[in-house]
């Protein structure tokens, strides 16, 4: 089996390159890194995954220099954080699959979550305390406007397992380490939950590295299911008696107890909360495994209180709601039938008044988007995005939401996107009619790509509908 360090050749290159040979490259490219421009000529002899990274990493603004990542969480907020995560629930799998096999292997195994930052590291002692070099520790930021190219971060900027090998890393002082990474998503809705990473030397980018990573995520996503699913009975019939697992939240992987003590997985953090918004009129919430289709004004509602966490007056909300001048009369009525709705759902998830505000966390679907762009992963936030903010309400809230989002994905995807990403940006229905997006697809495709015919004709078309 090739290396897969070796696929994805770069131009000029034959499709068995060794691995020396790209180390060589990716050392004269990073001589090159005082550049700004940073162009694909400059770059030459280097993977596209990872020159389009380096592009993406100079445009954020990340520096190779900075020997450190930053430290995003203490230790208190981590653990407390993490005990709420759901991947929490996956770490008896990770433990048995690849913690234990790393202490005789001399590897890292690290989880992060959906932004990139670390919050699970165990392994090697010794591999440890070097990693602890760069801040490869729990509570740090690895996202690739961070640190640049990684595996964790560039993993999470493209959806997909990566390997990158020593000095393809963005970040100088990772260059004696390889990596394998492979994003993990929710197995029942598809959101993207977090990160599965491999560290070490050499052997972490073995041709059966990303294999593994690939099949314990996979037995991860299965374990999940099984979880929830236990819930689920154990909340319609009598208690079961379940073995106990590993604690995967006050301690680490290999059961070594912090500060915050022992505790078990709860059933709510099997689970993140969501409202998906993004192309549909009428919203779907989540609240702890329990799905439910919302009316359009209620799923305005919970858009705007999800927007604004610190809690809406009557006034504030229904100005935000209603067209002209709205009713707090109205507004009143609806929070009454929407509380009967969360009361079925959860209990706790209830709104409450003076100022209205939602007491549990929500992920809606457009903040994650929003939290994508302002990191850099405008190929995520693609991902996310499968429409515009109920597409249909004509809330002066939800309008200017609506607006601002759409904005600022065009926005990103003009700047930053590959021919890729703004062709798939222009399959959305608000991007129809967009010659600027079709134009700047037009100049990144190769001269001879069987896609330039397509574009050319979509161009033609809309400016002839212009002129007419």
């Amino acid at each position: 089996m090739r290396n897969p360090v070796e696929q994805d050749a770069p131009r000029g290159s034959g499709p068995g390159m060794s691995a020396e040979l790209l180390q060589r490259y990716a050392r004269a490219g990073h001589e090159q890194l005082g550049g700004l421009g940073l162009d694909g000529e400059q770059l030459t002899g280097l993977r596209s995954l990872i020159r389009e990274s380096w592009q993406r990493s100079a445009q954020l603004h990340a520096n190779p220099d900075n020997p450190e990542a930053p430290l995003a969480m203490d230790r208190e907020e981590i653990e407390e954080y993490r005990r709420q995560h759901p991947l929490a629930a996956i770490m008896p799998v990770i433990h048995k699959l690849l913690v234990l096999p790393s202490y005789d292997s001399g590897m890292l195994v690290a989880v992060g979550d959906e932004v990139g930052r670390l919050l699970w590291v165990e392994g090697d002692p010794v591999m440890q305390r070097r990693a602890e070099g760069m801040m490869f520790v729990p509570g740090a930021d690895w996202s690739e406007a961070t640190v640049g190219t990684s595996a964790p971060g560039t993993a999470l900027a493209l959806g997909r397992g990566i390997q990158i090998a020593g000095a393809e890393h963005y970040k100088r002082s990772v260059h004696p380490w390889s990596c394998t990474a492979v994003p993990f998503h929710d197995p029942d809705s598809g959101a993207l939950l977090g990160v599965v990473d491999i560290t070490g030397t050499e052997s972490a980018v073995a041709p059966h590295t990303l294999s593994l990573v690939e099949a314990t995520v996979a037995a991860a996503q299965a374990h999940l299911r099984v979880e929830r699913l236990q819930r689920a009975a154990a909340r319609q019939g009598p208690p079961v008696r379940r073995r106990a697992s590993p604690d995967a939240g006050g301690k680490g992987f290999a059961g070594k107890a912090t500060s915050a003590g022992p505790r078990a997985v709860t059933a709510s953090s099997l689970y993140r909360n969501s409202l998906q918004l993004l192309g549909r009129d009428q919203a779907v919430l989540s609240l702890d495994g329990r799905t439910v289709t919302l009316s359009a004004r209620h799923s305005e509602i919970l858009a705007l209180l999800g927007a604004h966490p610190e809690g809406l007056s009557a006034e504030e909300l229904s100005a935000l709601l209603y067209p002209g001048s709205g009713s707090t009369m109205t507004l009143r009525a609806e929070m009454v039938r929407l509380r009967r709705v969360l009361q079925q759902l959860n209990p706790q998830a209830v709104p409450a008044s003076r100022p209205y505000r939602l007491p549990v966390d929500l992920a809606p679907d457009s903040g994650q988007v929003l939290s994508c762009l302002q990191r850099g992963a405008h190929r995520i936030a693609l991902e996310i995005y499968r429409g515009a903010v109920l597409p249909r309400s004509e809330a002066p809230g939800i309008v200017e939401l609506r607006r601002r989002l759409s904005a600022l994905l065009r926005e990103a995807v003009l700047t930053d996107g590959s021919a890729e990403s703004l062709l798939r940006y222009a399959e959305l229905p608000e991007a129809r009619d967009d010659v600027v997006v079709r134009t700047a697809a037009l100049k990144l495709l190769p001269p001879r790509s069987p896609k330039r015919a397509a574009v050319v004709a979509d161009i033609e078309r809309l400016e002839a509908e212009l002129s007419a």
